[in-house]
């Protein structure tokens, strides 16, 4: 019975959970990074202010960080698999209620809240259960399940083009929601690793015979396995404050050049076909960083965390030379090298924060993690905006 659970399966059946968790990522992240495109449309729909329509996608993130608590405590209290079902069902809802497109309000509260709601239910589970599943090859699961944001964002941008030429923005919102809907028929794959945990220890304590010792260590092990409370004392424990606030600083810095590479290329007089394929770039390179640090942290050679130091330590070098670029190919290759290294650091700071917090306590680390590093996010591009 311990094996199963101090000892995750490291293949097998967990690479389908991995490629579940990669569409998942890719139904829900890369949707949320490609609905800029519906904006115009929308905006001039119901003939309201850029700012206005905006406020869609801000609620949407908001929610997308605000219920990853709600989430990973579903998780603890449920299964991974009833929740990213849950997270679908959601997502499905925000998208095809949102076609109606009654007012604004409605915007915000069907593709803005429940969208998000249904993202956070959906991704928060899905990339935690890839964790649960892996832990010698945890680094490499988890860097191919979160290149599905990638490979999912480089292909929805022109089919979003082409189904809202052909559809409409509203019937281009249902459509995408009955896609979203595949996020449930992943989430049924998502087989959960305690279940069957917890039937062998029942099995193994009805089988042994009171006051031996193994019955008493499959109780110990079952109490671990079981663990149907979130942990909120984490945030005592100096090793995930520091971290968190790693999480704070990333995202106050690290998802803002992509706000402002359109303007900047534009301001140094590129041309506007041009500007479009440094996107292109930085996703292909996002891409390549996240799987070649998966397969290198794989190698065991170094630490995650110091592979994480490392990953930060070039991506913060690449930023601070980005300003240097004063042309198409100065600046093609500083979003390369900006693109690449960002990829390594999300591909390995999932791992890092399992080995932080240990797989106990885990899901309710990653729930916790992503509402304290929503601060960062909700500063960061108004200041650098600012700046």
């Amino acid at each position: 019975m311990q094996a199963k659970d101090s000892s995750p399966p490291d293949g097998g059946y967990g690479w389908v959970v991995v490629v579940s968790a990669f569409m998942v990522m890719g139904l829900t992240a890369a949707v949320l990074k490609t609905f800029g495109l519906f904006f115009v449309e929308i905006q001039q729909h119901f003939d309201e202010l850029a700012s206005t329509t905006s406020w869609i996608t801000s609620v949407t993130i908001a929610m997308f960080h605000l219920g990853a608590p709600v989430a990973s405590s579903l998780c603890v209290r449920y299964t991974h698999r009833a929740v990213v079902i849950t997270g679908g069902l959601l997502a499905f809802s925000g998208m095809a209620l949102g076609f109606l497109g009654l007012n604004m309000v409605w915007m915000y509260a069907t593709t803005g809240f429940l969208q998000g709601l249904g993202i956070s239910f959906s991704w928060t589970p899905a990339i935690s259960i890839v964790s649960h599943y892996f832990s010698k090859k945890r680094a490499l699961a988890n860097a191919i399940a979160s290149a599905g944001e990638c490979a999912f964002a480089f292909t929805f941008g022109p089919f979003f083009q082409w189904l809202i030429s052909q559809y409409g923005w509203k019937g281009a919102l249902l459509i995408i929601g009955g896609i979203q809907l595949n996020i449930c028929v992943c989430g049924v794959l998502m087989r959960p690793l305690a279940s069957t945990c917890l039937l062998e220890a029942s099995h193994s304590e009805t089988e042994t015979p009171p006051g031996n010792g193994a019955s008493r260590i499959d109780k110990e092990d079952k109490s671990a396995i079981t663990h149907k409370t979130f942990n909120w004392m984490l945030v005592r424990q100096p090793e995930f404050v520091l971290y968190a606030i790693f999480g704070i600083l990333a995202a106050m810095s690290f998802f803002v050049p992509p706000l402002f590479l359109v303007p900047l290329s534009y301001s140094l007089g590129i041309d506007e076909s041009w500007t479009a394929s440094l996107l292109s770039i930085l996703a292909m390179v996002d891409f390549a960083g996240r799987l070649l640090c998966g397969w290198y942290a794989n190698l065991h050679v170094t630490k995650p965390v110091h592979l994480l130091t490392m990953t930060i330590t070039l991506i913060s070098t690449s930023l601070m030379l980005l300003p240097l670029a004063n042309n198409y190919l100065s600046l093609a290759i500083f979003t390369g090298f900006y693109g690449f290294f960002f990829g390594t650091t999300v591909a390995v700071h999932i791992t890092v924060l399992a080995d932080v917090v240990g797989m106990p306590d885990f899901d309710s680390a990653l729930g916790l993690f992503m509402l304290i590093r929503s601060t960062g996010g909700f500063v960061g591009p108004p200041l650098a905006g600012k700046l």
